[in-house]
């Protein structure tokens, strides 16, 4: 029977909308490995979109990460030329920020993968897992507000939580981040 092929280790990082878990995210990032490679999913509309893309670039470059951009199809993303060439003898780091970004192009993009969202995406999850020596990815908190919204953004939060619940099943730590308080939750 063949080995079965060693995966990264996974940090889910979790959190409400300006929790601190971003930054808390990259600080992990840079502790795991100094080859950093960061994966945004937030597709740039507008020009406004366009400048905080490019600010958020540039902090990331002061920090060695290496940017790729990967709106939908994380299972087709190849990180050997991005690897390459941030060569040095530590194994990098992927940080994957936002998954809640991710999940919307997957549904809604032309070109995602419509129903098939949550398994294409756990498949990209996977994917990258094979690729880098450690997985940091970045999410948010769903259905704690006790709000109940239309029919279409349901669906939406039931697809990221559904990805969410898979992806803290599969990940060595997961942290929920709670007003720049990080709390260990596995």
């Amino acid at each position: 029977m063949a080995e079965k092929e060693r995966l990264s280790s996974f940090h889910l990082i979790t959190g409400g909308s300006g929790s601190g878990k971003s930054a808390y995210a990259e600080n992990c990032a840079t502790e795991l490995s100094s080859r950093r490679i960061y994966i945004a999913t937030m597709i740039p509309y507008g020009e406004e979109g366009k400048r905080r893309v490019e600010r958020h670039r540039n902090l990331r470059r002061e920090k060695s990460f290496e940017t790729v951009e990967c709106y939908t199809g994380l299972e087709e993303l190849d990180l050997k030329p991005t690897i390459q060439r941030i060569e040095q003898k530590q194994h990098p780091v992927a940080l994957l920020e936002c998954m809640s970004n991710l999940v919307a192009n997957e549904m809604f993009e032309p070109n995602g993968a419509g129903e098939d969202a949550v398994a294409v995406i756990l498949r990209g999850i996977e994917a990258l897992r094979r690729q880098v020596s450690h997985l940091v990815v970045v999410t948010n908190e769903v259905f704690s507000d006790g709000i109940s919204y239309d029919k279409e953004t349901m669906r939406y939060l039931s697809y990221l939580g559904a990805v969410n619940q898979a992806m803290a099943a599969q990940a060595d730590t997961v942290t929920e981040v709670v007003y720049g308080i990080p709390v260990k939750m596995k």
